[in-house]
């Protein structure tokens, strides 16, 4: 947790800097109140004492009552600006680490995973922070300084007091012993229950098609009632301190008053000097009894601490996981390409973490300028993976991957992507308008109205846009919910055109569309777009047969290049492909 420190600014430092000097200020005046009480207990057992002595004594005690209060709601709300402030730099800091993650560290952490962390786990260091800066900076100062006003008082009585401090550390080793452990299981369990609610949420219409709600109901019922068992573990063995610690409480005060009734039995009252004793005595048990309230009210106080800090301990260490992991995807110097629009892969071959062989193999192929290129094959053959290289969602494990003739681990992410745009095989669209989805993110060269209006067009989007009751200004749920499949997609091809990337890569972006729809769409990006390279991940032979080139994967291997005429008649993977899908004479086959 020490680590997370240097997300503190400079400013609130200060502030805990001044709660340090308040909080000694405010433990000065509660430890001062018993030297008052003293003086009363004296004056009022002393025969001729005068009233306004006592009234005198009785009003410093109420000051510092008064004082010890005000600077507790200082050091209160110094506290809260500071935790506040904290959670937000470190929440900050983890949301900006986990969009410089690649995939490799997204499938490392997962989704859900890194939703508690961002969420859940920093709140749990939020409230720590809050009330430690109250309590943990209080607790010791309090203890220490009531020890030092009791020790050489009365030997017996510090016996005493020092027991009861030696048992409520035994009880609070004995029960963090036990807890620790859980709290890291209970952090991994959240995530669970996060991971299923959050594929219940997602997934909501296919579990009513399949009637599956009773199925994952159970599923829920099992890592909610795993989490139950565990919380109510921890729960339980922290609630065995507060008993233990408050019967420890006052059985002190027990011992403290008995021991010092037999103290004043011994001295006897024969002498008036020995009735001055046993007034001296009286008031100093009376003093002794609140200091040694003061020891163990510290001590309870840090048992509070010692309660959320364990799990605010896990909590750390999962947040530092994320924030100290290196990207996988490193971002290169920059790089001006001696070319335009080409992509070249010399025998490329990749591995994904941990797998145990590789799934894309020697894998060389070049795309010029303005060419279609198109990516055919089997279910798993490698297509998705081939052009996620392509757009350096994963870095290649052999070879080399070029974009305009340079290394593309050579460019700058902003280089990068101003050439190349990316379509992914889910389309996914952010809530606002359609609008501010068409002008998402950055381009050197920015997005006009104009370029939105025309990259609509081109993908057959702008009928339907149109067709919405605000038209362009309309809204989009989150994830594009209140669209269909078709819309999405043509809505994700329509934001990248209006980029004017050099080279587009579709990753089976068309598979929602209609017949009709795909053939217009890609008869626009011909005509309208002859000067941009196009990497095609299909499935249809419709799509890819009018390609420029198309590369035959099985297996992770080429096992063809060529054009749709020429493939039918030299591979065998894409004729048994094209055959499955239409005839002979569809194909026109000579």
């Amino acid at each position: 947790m020490l680590k997370l420190l240097k997300y503190l600014s400079k400013k609130d430092r200060l502030y805990a800097f001044l709660c340090l000097l308040l909080v000694a200020g405010q433990v000065w005046f509660d430890l001062t109140m018993p030297d008052f009480m003293s003086d009363i207990t004296r004056l009022i057992v002393t025969p001729g004492s005068a009233m306004k002595d006592v009234w005198i004594a009785g009003g410093k005690m109420l000051a510092c009552a008064f004082s010890s209060a005000a600077l507790s709601v200082i050091v209160g709300w110094f506290a809260a600006r500071i935790a506040s402030d904290y959670s937000y730099t470190v929440r900050e800091a983890v949301f900006s680490k986990v969009t410089d993650f690649g995939m490799e560290e997204m499938k490392r952490f997962s989704t859900p995973s890194l939703i508690t962390r961002t969420t859940n786990d920093i709140t749990q260091i939020q409230m720590v922070v809050a009330f430690g800066l109250q309590m943990i900076i209080k607790a010791p100062i309090m203890a220490v300084w009531a020890i030092l006003k009791i020790v050489g008082k009365n030997w017996q009585l510090s016996l005493v007091t020092a027991g009861a401090v030696v048992a409520i550390l035994a009880l609070i080793i004995a029960v963090m012993a036990t807890v620790i452990p859980k709290f890291k299981i209970v952090q991994r369990q959240i995530d669970d229950v996060n991971r299923v609610t959050r594929e219940n949420l997602t997934g909501l219409r296919i579990i009513r098609a399949f009637n599956a709600e009773q199925y994952q109901e159970e599923k829920f019922e099992t890592h909610n009632e795993a989490l139950m068992k565990t919380m109510l573990f921890t729960s339980r063995r922290m609630a065995l301190q507060m008993p233990f610690i408050s019967m420890i409480m006052s059985g002190i005060s027990l011992a403290i008053y008995w021991l010092g009734a037999a103290l004043i039995e011994q001295i006897g009252i024969a002498t008036p000097m020995a009735l001055a004793e046993r007034v001296e005595l009286f008031s100093e048990i009376v003093v002794f009894s609140s200091y040694a309230m003061y020891v163990v009210m510290s001590f309870m106080t840090l048992v509070m601490v010692f309660m959320m800090y364990p799990r605010a301990q896990v909590s750390a260490t999962r947040i530092n996981e994320v924030l100290h992991t290196d990207p996988s995807i490193l971002e290169g110097e920059g790089a001006e390409g001696d070319e335009c629009g080409t992509v070249e892969f010399d025998h490329v071959s990749f591995r994904y973490k941990d797998a145990a062989e590789d799934c894309l193999k020697n894998i060389s192929f070049r795309a010029d300028s303005g060419e279609t290129i198109a990516f055919i094959g089997s279910t798993g053959s490698g297509k998705t993976t081939l052009v996620s290289l392509a757009a350096r969602l994963y870095d290649a494990t052999e070879g080399t991957v070029k974009i305009d003739g340079k290394d593309i681990k050579e460019y700058s992410f902003s280089e990068l992507y101003n050439k190349v745009g990316y379509i992914a095989q889910k389309a996914f669209l952010f809530s606002g308008s359609v609008q501010e989805n068409m002008t998402f993110g950055e381009t050197e060269k920015g997005i006009t109205e104009e370029d939105w209006r025309a990259a609509l067009d081109i993908a057959q989007a702008e009928d339907f846009v149109n067709a919405m009751p605000a038209g362009a200004e309309s809204d989009i749920a989150q994830g594009g919910k209140n669209l269909s499949g078709g819309q999405k997609q043509r809505l994700s091809i329509a934001r990248t055109i209006a980029r004017h990337p050099e080279i587009l890569i579709f990753d089976d972006s068309f598979s929602a569309l209609d017949y009709a729809t795909d053939a217009a769409l890609r008869k626009r990006l011909a005509t309208d777009l002859t000067g941009t390279t196009c990497l095609i991940v299909a499935q249809r032979i419709g799509t890819v047969r009018n390609a420029d080139k198309i590369v035959v994967l099985d297996e992770g291997q080429i096992v063809g290049i060529g054009t749709h005429t020429e493939l039918l008649r030299e591979c065998g993977v894409y004729r048994e492909i094209a055959l499955s899908q239409l005839s002979e004479s569809e194909l026109e086959v000579s």
